[in-house]
């Protein structure tokens, strides 16, 4: 049996179809759901799974402001930003993130998890994150991702 590897070609032509997931955050744990999005946006989850090509699919998360951290994160935990200048290093809490863009906790999460290469910046442009329960892509027809445990 001959082993099938993928190729960009593959998926430009709609060889490799890809398919639209939706996730609803609300009260989802933060990093797992984070690992899991990941998965999907590789394509790992995939048979067809290929290291050098982008076979992963499109993820919707929506419900972004009702994502759940353990512990005392939502106290202790913090985002960092360095502008490369002495006394450029700004510092803003999980809660004030929360207030001002939710959408970006959940994309730093899942963007920690894509490996640091030019190939997971395209995979990370198919995540969607909305803040509320309404987003613009039913017309692709998104399938649920996580069930509600």
């Amino acid at each position: 049996m001959k082993t099938w590897v993928a190729r960009k070609e593959d998926v430009h032509t709609g060889v490799i179809p890809r398919k639209w997931y939706v996730v609803d955050a609300e009260g989802q744990t933060l990093g797992r759901m984070a690992t899991q999005i990941a998965t999907v946006l590789r394509g790992r989850h995939k048979p067809i799974w290929t290291p050098h090509v982008d076979v992963g699919d499109f993820v919707v998360v929506i419900n972004a402001a009702r994502v759940h951290v353990t512990g005392k994160k939502r106290q202790q935990k913090h985002y960092y930003n360095y502008s490369g200048y002495p006394g450029g290093l700004r510092a803003i809490s999980f809660e004030d993130q929360m207030k001002r863009d939710p959408r970006r906790i959940i994309k730093h999460a899942v963007q920690g998890m894509l490996p640091k290469t030019r190939l997971a910046k395209r995979q990370f442009l198919k995540l969607k994150v909305y803040a509320g329960d309404e987003h613009p892509h039913a017309a692709q027809q998104p399938e649920p991702l996580l069930s509600q445990d």
